[in-house]
C-alpha cells in the first residue's frame, strides 16, 4: 500500500515537468505555417513537428522532413495564407511594401523597422518610431534640399489602410530662401504581398515670401510574383492649375496717323491662362537579393502637352534594412 501511495505521489509531483517537456518538444497539433530564416541567409517554409532547445524537426512544403539545429536559426515567424500563390508556392511578403519609387501607401512601417533607400541623387532614410508611425529624412549628395517626412497609418479593414503624412523641406545651405511642404493622404488596398494605392495632396513652394501651390495625385501599386521579384508601378500626377487673368503688354513700331510719324505704340490686353498639367509614370521591377536587401529599376516617362516623352536615364534604387 505504501508503495502505491509513494508511486502516486511521485507521479503527481512529476506531472508538471512532463507537461513542460511535452510542450517544448511536441508541436503535432500545431496547424500554423512557419518560415525559418537561417543565419547563412537560407530559409525553409512548412510545419514545425517537434522542437527542443537543440533542434527543430521541420516538415517543408514539398514534403521533406529535416532537422535544423537551433544555433543556425536566426528567426522563426508565422506566415499567412496570402503569402502563397494559387499553385501553393510560398511567395512571402515584400520587405519594402510600403514604398514604390516615389510615393508611399497606407501600410505602416513597423515599429523598430528602419530602412534606407539609396537613389542616384541621394539617400532617403525612414524610421518606424511608434505604432503605425514613421518619420524620415531625404536629401541629395550635396545636402540640397533637405526634406523631412512623417506618416501616420490606420487599418480600416483586413485589406484596406489609410494614412496621412507630409513632406516639409528647405533649400538648406545652398538655397536658404527656398522652402516647401506637401501634405497628403493615401488610401490603399491589399497587403505586403500585393497592393494598390490612391494618393492626393497639395504641394506648396515658398520663395522670398511668395507662395505657389499645385494639387498633386498618384496611383501606384506592387505585386510580389516570386520570392525574389516584385513588379512596381508608380506615378506622380500634376493637375492643371486654376485659370487666372493676366495683363499682357507689347509694343510695335508703326506709323501713327495722328503724328504722321513712325513710332513705338504699346498695346495692353487681358488673357486667360493656367499652368498645364503633366504626369510622371514609372513602371519597374524590384529584385530581392536577400533578407532586408533589394534593388529596383524603373523606366520613367513624362506626359506633357499631350505627348509621352521617355526619360533617358533609368531610375535605380537600392533598399537596405537598418
Amino acid at each position: 500500500m505504501r508503495k502505491l501511495v509513494y508511486l502516486l505521489l511521485v507521479l503527481f509531483i512529476s506531472s508538471p515537468l512532463f507537461g513542460q517537456v511535452d510542450t517544448l518538444n511536441s508541436k503535432k497539433n500545431d496547424t500554423l505555417t512557419y518560415r525559418i530564416l537561417k543565419s547563412d541567409g537560407g530559409e525553409f517554409v512548412g510545419k514545425i513537428l517537434e522542437q527542443d532547445e537543440r533542434e527543430v524537426l521541420f516538415l517543408t512544403t514539398d514534403g521533406r522532413r529535416i532537422i535544423i539545429p537551433q544555433y543556425v536559426i536566426e528567426k522563426i515567424e508565422t506566415v499567412d495564407v496570402s503569402q502563397f500563390n494559387t499553385k501553393g508556392d510560398f511567395i512571402g511578403e515584400d520587405k519594402f511594401a510600403t514604398r514604390y519609387f516615389i510615393t508611399t501607401n497606407g501600410l505602416p512601417i513597423n515599429k523598430g523597422e528602419h530602412y534606407i533607400q539609396w537613389n542616384l541623387f541621394g539617400p532617403d532614410i525612414e524610421f518606424g518610431v511608434g505604432k503605425n508611425l514613421g518619420v524620415g529624412i531625404m536629401t541629395s549628395w550635396m545636402g540640397i534640399p533637405i526634406i523631412g517626412t512623417i506618416k501616420k497609418s490606420w487599418r480600416l479593414s483586413e485589406n484596406s489602410q489609410f494614412a496621412i503624412g507630409a513632406l516639409v523641406g528647405t533649400g538648406s545651405w545652398g538655397l536658404p530662401e527656398y522652402g516647401g511642404a506637401l501634405p497628403y493622404g493615401t488610401l490603399s488596398f491589399g497587403n505586403r504581398s500585393a497592393n494598390i494605392a490612391f494618393s492626393g495632396g497639395y504641394g506648396a513652394l515658398a520663395l522670398d515670401g511668395n507662395f505657389e501651390g499645385r494639387t498633386l495625385s498618384s496611383v501606384a501599386g506592387m505585386v510580389k510574383i516570386s520570392p525574389k521579384i516584385s513588379l512596381i508601378f508608380d506615378s506622380f500626377i500634376l493637375l492643371p492649375g486654376p485659370m487666372r487673368t493676366e495683363t499682357v503688354t507689347h509694343s510695335t513700331y508703326e506709323y501713327n496717323p495722328s503724328t504722321m510719324q513712325n513710332e513705338y505704340i504699346t498695346y495692353t490686353t487681358q488673357v486667360e491662362r493656367r499652368n498645364p498639367g503633366g504626369a510622371l509614370l514609372v513602371p519597374g521591377i524590384r529584385w530581392h537579393q536577400d533578407e532586408g536587401k533589394a534593388v529596383q529599376f524603373g523606366f520613367a516617362g513624362i506626359i506633357a502637352d499631350g505627348e509621352i516623352l521617355p526619360v533617358p536615364i533609368p531610375m535605380v534604387q537600392r533598399y537596405r534594412s537598418l
